[in-house]
């Protein structure tokens, strides 16, 4: 399967049917798809995690600078370059979506960011290490998200 890009005016649940959370999760991922279509007209596109295994196995690598292994089945993941920063993308069944942000040349600018789906609880992993800040969306409803700086080469 290659790549879909993501329509955030006609929001679809394709490729998340098996999360609990797949409408606000879908949502969630439409706010992302906007985000870049409006801060870098890029069209923002995943694909089956199965079918990106080296992304999934790159954000658990990052993960683990905090002893963080996420529990739940991720379900699709991208990764693009933009403006000399490298984005990495991984959506979870359990409503979960994290980014890695990290720049190819400002070591300062570098961070894995957590956000949730609406009404998903917190994952247990995630739990005692974070606190979360909540933000609207019209796409997603109310998203809780969180971040911390990454310190290694990846």
């Amino acid at each position: 399967m290659t790549a879909k890009p993501i329509d955030f005016k006609d929001v679809s649940t394709d490729g998340l049917t098996s999360s609990p959370y797949a409408e606000t999760l879908a949502g969630l991922r439409a706010n992302e798809a906007r985000y870049f279509k409006n801060k870098y007209d890029l069209d923002f596109s995943t694909k089956a995690a199965d079918k990106a295994k080296k992304l999934v196995n790159y954000v658990s690598k990052v993960l683990l600078e905090k002893d963080i292994v996420i529990s739940s089945t991720p379900l699709e993941a991208t990764e693009f370059i933009v403006d000399g920063i490298r984005w990495t993308y991984v959506f979870y069944e359990s409503g979960l979506a994290i980014n890695v942000l990290y720049s190819l040349e400002n070591t300062k600018k570098r961070a894995v960011g957590f956000k949730l789906s609406m009404g998903m609880p917190i994952p247990e992993e995630l739990a005692s290490k974070f606190k979360f800040a909540r933000q609207k969306s019209k796409l997603a409803g109310e998203i809780r998200g969180s971040f911390f700086i990454v310190k290694g080469e990846y």
